[in-house]
Parts: structure tokens; C-alpha cells; sequence
């Protein structure tokens, strides 16, 4: 049972918010703040789509 405060995003707003940050140039802290996210969800689905395209990120 999740939170009622739980937000649930769709497919295309994470494929958005993915580009957002490879394209913007800001931290994944920072664009997850500009779109009301939890940071660690932002990081969490950057991570796995760069493992989806076979790129590595960065350690931190």
C-alpha cells in the first residue's frame, strides 16, 4: 500500500525528465527540484535508462 502523497509519473514524463537532465546541463538534484520530484526517483530512472542504452554514469 503506498502513500497518498506518492506521486505516480508516466512512462513519457520520465522519458521527458531523463532528456531534461542530458540536455540542460543541471544536476539531477536540481531539475528534480524544478519538476517537484523526489531526487533519488529522477537518479533512479536516469541510472536505469543509461544501462538500457549501454552507457555508464558516474560513480556519485
Amino acid at each position: 500500500m503506498g502513500s497518498k502523497y506518492t506521486k505516480r509519473c508516466t512512462e513519457e514524463f520520465k522519458r521527458d525528465a531523463i532528456v531534461l537532465v542530458d540536455s540542460s546541463g543541471k544536476t539531477v538534484t536540481a531539475v528534480a527540484r524544478e519538476l517537484g520530484i523526489s531526487s533519488e526517483s529522477l537518479r533512479g530512472w536516469y541510472r536505469k535508462a543509461k544501462a538500457e542504452r549501454g552507457e555508464s554514469t558516474p560513480a556519485n
